[in-house]
Formats: structure tokens, sequence, C-alpha cells
């Protein structure tokens, strides 16, 4: 059903299913807020449906159900289907690292008698919107002896948390105010408060209120201050995901880009009931917030490195042949949000193709603006195909961009994926609010979403 509002008299009859799949998804973002975790999470949902380490096979065959994980913050699942799997696969990638804050390497000092965080933020962000908002601590961190420790503080109700405060009103008008919106708070404020009590036991210590922080760190998890270097400790919002609007039609949670599209595509590989004809492939990736940079993020060659392997234990061999045959004869959906538009602010989008609430999954030929740059641009033989899917089950659907042509645009993995040969085309729910500490997304979309991705592992 293209551009139209998904709630129809049938789909209202399935209220009660769509609001119960909504809930199992505000559980997974309140557990899953990090990469990390979100990896921890994946694999204990799949070992439950029956999917096991990768090293444990030495040949695969249709139905058997794999997983890879690759440092703990890329996960893919596989199914093996019914044909050769030289005849392509059905990719689809979702990032699972979400805009948020880090702590620096050495983030720790006192001023006035507080003791404070120094950080560095983490993918696009209005810096604003952080500031004065209930903050948690999440990461681990690796200690001298190698031990690596989780760290997860500010999330249960009898946790502190932390927070980056702000100047008063009263007192702005000639300095913080006098700033454009980019710098109401400038990244080197982005600092949090975490403690204000003094370290008495020795009246000697030349910074007592830090040392405290270093003592409560070391007594709970066996830190000393040059582990922070070893360290990956990130900021997030303390919030739960929450229902929202009077008729709970609405979630509202940190998150939501891109972990709508990590658990709906999770999700949607778990319940397949048997083996698809071609092996279906769920990866969640890292670092899509920052360019895909790095061993875990889309750039690296992690995908030819997990296909390669799936080729020879499939097949008993490999050749480079074998993999670039593979891939070419791929299919995928880059499976990201788009931006919902916002009656608010609905000057800077151009609504003949801008994605709405309610409406379902959004198709994005392409992501970028003024002059299509930098941009993956799908073929009308793919769209054709991933559309007539959509219309074939029923499913809502319609397209999206980023706002008009010069006012901005925005990256997905699409590019990277097509690269390698893989047919690809941008396809996930809309949000408001993006990079939000909380943004906005329909429970019907959500559902909508997993009904479009479990049709594509199985087309």
């Amino acid at each position: 059903m293209f551009a139209k509002n998904g709630w129809t008299k049938e789909k209202l009859e399935m209220k009660e299913e769509i609001f119960n799949f909504a809930e199992l998804y505000k559980n997974f973002l309140n557990e899953g807020k990090t990469e990390r975790e979100v990896v921890e999470i994946g694999i204990k949902m799949a070992e439950e449906k029956g999917f096991s380490p990768i090293e444990k096979f030495e040949k695969l065959s249709a139905g058997d159900k794999v997983y890879f994980n690759n440092r703990g913050k890329n996960l893919v699942l596989a199914v093996i289907g019914k044909e050769e799997i030289t005849k392509g696969i059905n990719y689809i990638v979702s990032h699972i690292d979400s805009p948020r804050i880090d702590l620096k390497q050495n983030p720790l000092y006192e001023s006035l008698d507080l003791a404070y965080m120094k950080t560095h933020y983490y993918g696009g962000i209005k810096k604003y919107q952080w500031s004065t908002i209930p903050l948690a601590l999440h990461g681990v961190v690796m200690l001298e002896n190698g031990e690596k420790v989780k760290i997860k503080i500010g999330e249960d109700e009898n946790d502190p948390i932390v927070m980056i405060p702000d100047l008063l009103p009263h007192i702005w008008g000639n300095s913080q105010a006098q700033r454009g919106a980019t710098e109401v708070l400038k990244g080197e404020e982005l600092q949090i408060i975490v403690g204000s009590l003094p370290y008495i036991v020795d009246e000697e210590v030349k910074e007592p209120f830090k040392m405290q922080i270093l003592n409560i760190l070391n007594k709970k998890y066996g830190m000393v201050e040059e582990d922070f270097i070893s360290a990956e400790l990130e900021i997030v919002p303390a919030n739960k995901a929450r229902d929202l609007g009077l008729d709970g039609s609405l979630i509202a949670s940190y998150g939501q880009d891109d972990r709508i599209c990590g658990f709906t595509s999770l999700q949607a590989i778990l319940d397949m009931k048997e083996a698809p004809n071609h092996t279906a492939v769920c990866f969640l990736a890292d670092k899509e917030e920052t360019g895909s940079n790095g061993s875990t993020g889309l750039q690296s060659n992690y995908l030819e490195f997990f296909t390669s392997q799936l080729i020879e234990k499939y097949q008993g061999s490999f050749t480079n042949l074998d993999l670039q045959k593979t891939l070419w004869n791929s299919r995928s959906m880059s499976s990201d949000v788009n931006a919902a538009m916002d009656p608010i602010f609905k000057d800077v989008f151009e609504p003949m193709n801008s994605a709405k609430l309610n409406y379902g999954i959004v198709i994005t030929k392409f992501t970028g603006a003024r002059g299509k740059n930098g941009t993956n641009d799908a073929d009308a033989e793919y769209m054709g195909e991933i559309r007539n899917l959509l219309n074939k089950n029923g499913i809502s659907w319609q397209i999206g961009s980023y706002g008009k042509v010069d006012e901005g645009g925005a990256g997905t993995v699409a590019t990277y994926l097509a690269e390698k040969g893989i047919r690809t085309v941008d396809v996930g729910p809309g949000l408001i609010s993006m990079h939000a500490p909380m943004e906005i997304s329909s429970k019907l979309d959500v559902y909508e979403t997993y009904r479009a991705y479990i049709a594509f592992y199985t087309m």
C-alpha cells in the first residue's frame, strides 16, 4: 500500500498484536543502549532460536543457522538457503551505534570543589539538547592485568546519574545568549558532573574531590586513573523508552537511529520458519554515525570476510571469483531510518517526496542532497523489485528523502554495499527528532518494517 496512512480497518483490528510487538522493541532499546550491549543481547536471542557460532560448523547446508561476532561490535546472523550460495545472498544491513557522548581518554579533573569529566561527542548531535537531562555511563574498561570490566551506572532507579550542567537564563544574556544555535553549548563545554565529596582519609591529597571518584571506581571496578586510557565509556540518556501520545501509538526513546532497524531485522531473521531460497544475512554494523570507518565499520572488509567463510563452508572450497560472483548476484536492504515530516517544521521538507509517521516503511532511492553527492542512487530495476515485493505482501510503504534539495542530506551504509557490487537501496522507517536524546517512531511503522524484512529475507 503506497503512501497511505497505514492504520486501516484491518490494522486497527491488529492493534493489540502491533502494540505487543512494540513492547518487545522498547525492552530491546532499554537493554541495548550501546553497540556492545546490542551484540550481547542479539547473541542471546539468536542462541535461543537455534543459532550457533560459525566456528562450530565444518560444513554448511540449507537451513543451518550461524552467527559471527566481530570484536563485540558487529553481529552477523545467517540462515543458509536452498540455492547455491554464489547465486546471491539477501543482506539486510543496519547499524547499531547511535549518536552519543564519549569520555575523553584522560577525562577526570576537579574545579571549584566539584569533580568533572571531559567528553567528546560521537556523531551528529545538537549539543545543547544533551544538557540538564539524566545521563548514564556505559562501557568497558580493560584493566592493566588484562581483565575486562563492564560498567553501567545510571540505569537502575537506585543508581546515581551524571549530567551536563547549563548556564541559568538570568545571567546568560551577554554570553551564551549571543551565540548561534550550534554553539549554545560548545563541544568543550559538554562536561559531566561526577561528584562533590572530598576524599578525607589522607588530608595531604592535593585533589581530594578527584581522588574520591577514583576511590569509588577502584573499589567497585578495580580501576586506577591510567585505566581510562584502555576504556570505552559512553554517555547515553538514562531515560527509558516510553509510549508517546494519549493514544499510546508512538514511541519516544534514545537510540532509535538505527536500533529500530537493528531490532526489526534481527527479529525477522530469528522468526524465519524454514530455509529461504537464497541465504539470508542480518548484519548489525558499527561506526555508521562517524563514517563507517574502523575494523567494525562498513568500510572494512568484514562483509567479505564472513561471506568468504560462508562460501567455503557451504561449497567445501573457495576462490576469490566465488566471492565476487556471490556479491554481484546479491541484493541488500541498507536498513536505516529516514526523516519523517514534522508539521512544526514542514517548510524544510518537500512534501511530495518526504516520509510521514504511520505511513509504513520508507524507500529512499538516494540519501544525498546537493547534486546527489556521495549517494548510492539505486537503479530503476532494483527499485521495481522492492516496490513489487512490498505490494505483493501488503506492506504499507512510502518514499522519502532528507528535506529539500539544498537543505541537507544524510549518509548511510548503502554506498559501501553498492561498491561491492551488491544491489542496494535504503529501506527503513521514518523518525521525528532524529539524533536527539529522545527520538519518535510509530508503532505501526516498526511492525511494517519487521514484516518488510521477513518478506525480503524470503524473496
